[in-house]
Formats: C-alpha cells, structure tokens, sequence
C-alpha cells in the first residue's frame, strides 16, 4: 500500500464527517486516517480497509506520540484538514457585551479553537519537507475577520478565530521555507446546519445554511485547485478571499 493519505483530525465533527466521506468518494485507494477524541462508529463498512481510526485527547504528549507514529504518512499526506473548534456548550454562550466576558469560557476557546489546532500543526509540519505536496486546512470563520467586523459582540471566539489566522499565517511564512510544495489554507465553511450554528440559525436565510455535505463538496474543490505559492489562502466556502 501506498504511504499516500489523507490526514483528517478532530473528525467527529458534522462537517468533518462529510468530509471523509467525500473524500472516499473521490480517492477511494488513499488511506484515509481520521484523530478524534472519541471513537467514530458510523462509516459505511465497505470502506472500513481504507481507513484507520485514532483517538487522541489532544494533549501536547498525546498528538507528538500520534504524529511521530505517523510520519511516514504525513511527509507523503495529500492533504491534512484540522477540523477542531468550538463556540458553545451547556456551560457557555457567545457575549452579547463586555458584561458577558468569562475568563473560563476564554480560556476553554483560545484551548479547542487555537490551541490546540497549532499543536496539531507543530506535530505534522516537522514531517513536512521539500518532497511533501500537501494542503494544510483549519476551520477559520468570516468572524475572525477584522476588517469585517462591524457587528461587535462574540468576543471570544472572534478573538480565538483570529489569533488561529496569525497562528497559520505564521507557519506558512516558515513552511515555505522548509516545505515549499505545501500550501495553507483558512476556511470559513458558511453557516452550516450542525450542533455548532443551531441555536443561531433563526435570522439565517434559507439558502445560506448549507448542510454538511455541499460544505465538504466545497471544501474538497478548494483543496485540489490550491497553488503552493508559499502565501496562505483565507477563503469562504465560493473561494473568496477574506480580508484579514
């Protein structure tokens, strides 16, 4: 079996699992490795020989261990697509106003949407290298945005979106010198119908809450028309450009 693969992490998600399905669909001889927190038991059974599952709690010890271990799969990966990110919980809400801003509910945003996202990012770029033609993706969102802020509010997952952006920015700046062929991407995937966007779809417009499945359609385009150019692309899900 080839080494090539397609390297999915945080793929419990809605959208990632559409992803690995779509993705299956299109390259159904890659391996395709998925990184959760948890087990991930509904995949059809047919493409269970092309696909291998690992958990991992997302500690830093815990994603150096897994990405060592996958090496070889990484400096050859096709694409690798980060998928963690988090906005609400039983215990959290976005602000409305200053009054609103927690310093527990900060710290559980910068940890799921920064964070960790970077570690990953550390432990896969030091496979990298000038052999390796591969596109690197994390969820941003188009409120990470500065410019595009003119609305206020969601302090925290603003602020956790945005510092990802720098985070990426900046290793793209040094992946262009240690692994020229591969690419950074941002993507903003559009309000999507997940447990993510539910309690804030009311005021959204019917033809902009996209399901799972035309996102990973999106998405899986995006990547392959990619150019390692030794910039970061920071797109929506139509592939435009958002201003930072």
């Amino acid at each position: 079996m080839t080494n090539q693969a397609i390297i999915i992490i945080g793929a419990s998600s809605t959208i990632a699992k559409a992803f690995v399905r779509e993705q299956h669909k299109r390259y159904p001889q890659h391996l395709i490795i998925t990184i959760s927190r948890s087990d991930i038991e509904d995949f059809d059974e047919h493409f269970k020989g092309q696909h291998q599952h690992i958990i991992c709690d997302n500690s830093p010890w815990e994603i150096a261990r897994i990405t060592n271990e996958l090496a070889s799969f990484i400096a050859q990966a096709q694409s690798i697509t980060i998928f963690n990110g988090q906005l609400h919980d039983a215990n959290f809400k976005p602000e409305k106003r200053l009054e609103d801003i927690q310093s527990e509910y900060l710290q559980w945003l910068f940890k799921v949407n920064t964070i960790t996202p970077l570690l990953w990012l550390k432990g896969v770029g030091v496979h990298l290298n000038h052999h390796s033609k591969c596109v690197l993706t994390c969820l941003s969102a188009r409120v990470a945005s500065i410019d595009d802020n003119q609305l206020g509010g969601w302090y925290g997952y603003r602020a956790s979106k945005a510092a990802l952006n720098m985070a990426v920015k900046t290793v793209a700046i040094e992946l262009a010198r240690r692994a020229k062929h591969c690419k950074c991407v941002l993507f903003h995937p559009g309000t999507t119908d997940t447990p993510l966007s539910e309690p804030f779809q009311s005021n959204v417009p019917e033809d902009k809450l996209f399901d799972p499945e035309f996102v990973a359609k999106q998405l899986s385009n995006l990547i392959t028309q990619r150019i390692a150019d030794g910039q970061i692309d920071y797109i929506d899900w139509q592939g435009k450009t958002i201003n930072w």
